[in-house]
């Protein structure tokens, strides 16, 4: 043990994998994988996060290292004589420089995505929110992975024939390598109602009425039910297909695999069904296992086997990945891996992620800080940057409400460099500015209200527009009390820890339905605090106290809908067709980049 560790302390001097700017590992306290008869390696809502986190050491692994760790952990699997197979449920795109910062989107990243050997996959929200991302992925990433990408609910209209049809095959049915477990596996997305119109989501409770699932689910042949999808492991939706598959088949094992929240979630459903959600942008490798599943060999279990489930949040860096595949930093690589790593940074290198528009002062959070703190961007964001970006010019500056969602935000700054790619993890989406000229400004002053503690107003107005969109995902987990609360400090359990020597780094201390050992690095607590819906700042007001009559309220983009409806409910009558463009095609991306070139400069 104490050799192994000599040699991976290694990884500080010498690193061969990940990208050239990225940190090394830092050395942690790790609990094993919990291996078993079939294991799965799980990824969600990746959004482009496949180079890893250049800024941060716990996170640093590209897609090339989990090429190269999925090899290890196959090898390890037939050692054993146990199977293992893994799983990606969606929002592979948006919210990246890798991803975004191509034209057209992806240009690059959907060549990186394929040399994984991935054996079920299915879409996200993210895939669909347009026409030529969902066009791309059916062109693109459901022929690379053939049979394996599952759209259980999912339908497009085929660009060529204009007919509606499937996005891929609805499920499949397959048997493992070495135990052969027979599995029938589906892909699912959550019932989302924001796709563009050349798509179409169905509800799964009406989906699992369907002949074909009730057909699929009747199969007596079945090992275990393996349920991927876009959905969070605490849902109404698997909630629904729980029922349906138990009101079928008693007591056959459910593995559902989650993801669309951001957040590291183990839920328990009943007798033998669980689901795990795996994170967010490429920080965390789900590993999950079950044992004691009848197999294609011999049909009924022994009396004395018991069907038990298991989980590991793996920190996506060299260190976990070398030390959970048996490896070092000599044996680690494998040539597919390095050579999707050296892909990776050919395309950092073509779309210019690396130039710097200037430095952060300090470090800057989303939710890590209280919107009150100076330490805060979305502080940064409602009373500096779109104050400075937005207002009028001299000759015309007439007050204005400007309204922005927190969940336009998506990522953290650190201290030092801000590049191209920085802009794009803060802010990846292209939507501009609208507005609403001439409003009356004490109607006006009760918008930002309606948008944060009376949203239940909106819902009532608008049920189809989904509130909570309006947030970053993870700050779901808070409002529902999830179990999932990383700011509480781990009980290690008598599971046994590795290098209890070694110092605790910041990181997740996840607690779940399963316990509080899941994450396999040990980590000093973060807090994360609440957000609101929406913020406001106001522009161009004038330094002295005097009557204001007219505001304009102007707005992301995203927020139209919201806005729109709030302004009905407030008894102004306007519509879509009332609204303008505010500065043209300006992004919030373009902004941010345009502020930090003006306000952070870099010190030599």
């Amino acid at each position: 043990m104490f050799a192994r560790l000599t040699a991976l302390v290694a990884v500080l001097a010498q690193v061969q994998c990940m990208q050239p700017a990225a940190p090394a590992p830092i050395p942690a306290q790790l609990r094993e994988l919990p291996w078993g008869q079939l294991n799965i390696l799980h990824t969600t809502d990746t959004h482009g996060w496949h180079a890893g986190h250049i800024q941060e050491d716990s996170f640093a692994a590209d897609w090339g290292d989990y090429i190269s760790f999925a090899h290890h952990l196959k090898r390890i699997a037939d050692e054993r004589g146990d199977d293992i197979i893994l799983v990606d449920t969606g929002d592979r795109v948006e919210g990246n420089g890798l991803y975004d910062g191509s034209d057209p989107k992806g240009k690059y990243t959907f060549d990186i995505i394929k040399h994984q050997s991935i054996d079920i996959i299915c879409s996200g929200n993210h895939e669909l929110y347009k026409q030529s991302t969902s066009e791309t992925e059916l062109a693109k990433t459901v022929p690379a992975f053939k049979g394996n990408y599952l759209a259980s609910n999912v339908d497009i209209f085929d660009p060529e024939s204009g007919e509606r049809r499937a996005l891929a095959r609805r499920y499949r049915k397959f048997e493992t390598k070495n135990q052969r477990i027979r599995v029938t596996a589906f892909g699912f997305l959550y019932n989302f109602e924001g796709n563009a119109n050349n798509t179409v989501v169905q509800p799964v409770q009406e989906t699992i009425r369907e002949s074909w699932f009730q057909d699929a689910i009747r199969d007596k042949e079945t090992d275990l039910f393996v349920v991927a999808g876009h959905i969070p492991a605490d849902s109404e939706e698997y909630q629904a297909i729980y029922r349906a598959i138990r009101g079928v088949q008693w007591d056959t094992p459910i593995q559902f695999m989650a993801g669309h929240t951001h957040i590291r979630d183990y839920k328990k459903y009943g007798k033998n069904a669980v689901a795990l959600e795996s994170g967010r942008y490429m920080e965390t490798i789900g590993f999950a296992s079950v044992s004691g599943l009848s197999t294609a060999k011999k049909d009924i279990p022994s009396a004395k086997a018991k069907v038990t489930f298991r989980r590991k949040y793996i920190d996506n860096n060299l260190y976990s990945l070398r030390h959970h595949s048996s490896t070092n930093e000599t044996t680690f690589d494998t040539e597919l891996g390095t050579n999707v790593t050296a892909q990776i940074a050919r395309a950092r290198k073509a779309l210019h992620l690396d130039k710097t528009f200037g430095c952060a002062p300090h470090d800057y959070w989303v939710s890590r800080a209280e919107v009150t703190s100076d330490e805060s961007l979305v502080k940064l964001l409602g009373e500096r940057l779109l104050p400075d970006q937005l207002h009028g010019p001299k000759n015309n500056s007439k007050p204005k409400l400007v309204f922005t969602n927190t969940g336009a935000l998506r990522f953290d700054v650190f201290k030092g460099p801000f590049t191209t790619d920085s802009t794009f993890l803060v802010s990846p989406f292209d939507s501009g500015f609208r507005y609403v000229k001439d409003v009356d400004y004490q109607k006006a002053q009760e918008l930002l209200k309606i948008l944060n503690n009376d949203a239940p107003i909106l819902q009532d107005l608008g049920p189809t527009l989904d509130l909570s969109m309006l947030i970053p995902p993870e700050q779901l987990a808070l409002r529902r009390g999830n179990r999932n609360k990383r700011g509480l400090f781990v009980d290690r359990s008598d599971q046994v820890v590795l290098h209890e020597d070694l110092p605790l780094t910041p990181g997740y201390t996840t607690i779940d339905d399963h316990g509080d050992d899941g994450d396999d690095t040990i980590h000093s607590a973060i807090n994360f605090y609440d957000l609101p819906n929406a913020i406001q700042s106001k522009i161009d007001f004038p330094e002295k106290d005097q009557h204001i009559e007219k505001v304009d309220v102007v707005y992301n983009e995203f927020i139209e809908p919201y806005m729109i409806l709030a302004l009905r409910f407030l008894g102004l009558q306007y519509d879509k067709q009332d609204t303008a463009s505010y500065q043209g095609s300006r992004s919030m991306t373009d902004m941010i980049a345009d502020w930090v070139g003006k306000n952070w400069p870099c010190k030599d």
